[in-house]
């Protein structure tokens, strides 16, 4: 038993020298350590630190592509049954007629324009969305640099696995070279295990640069790409809000219109004494001006009206008009009024004064400009 406890006192001893040369290596205290060691800390720290930002960037830019691709998907179904719904209500409104007017057949094919251009507006955000902002990201998460980086930090990692482990080595070695006090074989193998641990400490110091390196480019790459892809991302739903926006103020103003005729079924000359002078073209936030100034300006929602009852215009921002002419509706407030042009002319007018038309004469069409 005696025998066995100076056993295992002698193998705590022989472990605990170990431990502390080890730490005289890589901890800064000993032959060989100092500023190179500190340095090489510091190195390890720096590349644990951008190894896991950059491993987490890119899980974040690939649950940016996976919730964007699943955002086209259900958006793709979307626009998928908004366009059977706007068909329904064309068919609705060209091959069906009320014996009492028509004010409904009119309102569907107004919703049905409008939920056509809605959906061809979502269609181009989906569009983008795919083109602007999931494709570079996939690319960047399945790209080169990303992998070559982190090839580079895990070689650095399993070097300095080997350096700690040469490091014991040469304390083990020394621990024995003091025992055998000088013994020439043992000296000799000492001298080669601490000329392999400079080598590999040396590799670890070039490979360590080399790898932060990488990672600190591929960082900034990670922070910029998805940052803008980000502002692409909220800048594509924006126009596409503010275009459907532009849609059904459209579609309200002309269904509006339509509710009052069947509210107020009164003949057209007694309303139009009660009813609010016209905005000025300012107010209807530059819709003239625009329209001359802007060859861009998208006409999508201009139609073709014809004119029921004849109308004589009071202010010079009103537009008189003749029955049996046809007029450029190019936009229709929730007040009655409505803003278009004929014969060269343009300015507002009471809209119950005019009935739209889907097909028209060719004839009827040049005499409009």
């Amino acid at each position: 038993m005696d025998a066995i406890r100076k056993q295992a006192s002698r193998l705590r001893e022989q472990v605990a020298r170990q431990q502390q040369a080890v730490f005289k290596q890589f901890g800064g205290g000993g032959h060989g350590s100092g500023l190179s060691d500190n340095a090489e800390l510091h190195q390890h720290q720096k590349l644990e630190k951008l190894y896991i930002s950059t491993r987490a960037a890119k899980h974040y830019q690939r649950d940016i592509v996976r919730g964007v691709e699943g955002y086209i998907v259900t958006g793709s179904k979307q626009v998928e049954i908004g366009t059977k719904l706007s068909e329904d209500s064309r068919k609705y409104g060209s091959e069906n007629t009320c014996t009492n007017g028509n004010v409904l057949t009119r309102a569907a094919l107004s919703y049905g324009r409008a939920r056509a251009q809605m959906e061809k507006e979502r269609g181009n955000m989906l569009k983008a969305l795919g083109t602007q902002v999931a494709e570079p990201l996939r690319a960047m998460v399945m790209g080169a640099p990303l992998e070559d980086a982190r090839h580079l930090a895990q070689r650095y990692d399993r070097i300095r696995q080997e350096a700690e482990a040469q490091a014991t080595e040469v304390a083990r070695r020394q621990a024995k070279a003091r025992e055998s006090q000088g013994h020439p074989d043992i000296l000799t193998k000492l001298e080669s295990a601490e000329a392999k641990l400079q080598d590999l400490k040396a590799n670890m110091t070039t490979l360590g640069k080399e790898a932060a390196s990488a990672l600190s480019s591929v960082e900034d790459q990670q922070q910029k790409l998805t940052l803008e892809r980000l502002i692409s991302m909220v800048e594509s739903e924006r126009a596409y809000h503010q275009r459907v926006l532009q849609i059904l103020d459209q579609l309200e103003g002309e269904m509006v219109s339509e509710r009052q005729r069947i509210e107020a079924p009164t003949t057209p000359s007694s309303n139009a004494d009660n009813m609010p002078p016209p905005p000025s073209y300012e107010e209807a936030n530059g819709v003239f001006a625009s329209h001359m100034h802007d060859t861009s300006t998208d006409s999508m929602g201009y139609f073709l009206g014809e004119v029921l009852f004849p109308y004589h215009g009071v202010t010079d921002v009103e537009l008189s008009l003749t029955a049996g002419e046809y007029v450029v509706v190019r936009k229709v407030t929730g007040n009655g009024w409505a803003e278009g042009e004929c014969k060269g002319k343009a300015g507002w007018f009471p809209y119950e004064y005019i009935e739209r038309r889907e097909r028209v004469l060719a004839s009827k069409v040049s005499e409009v400009f």
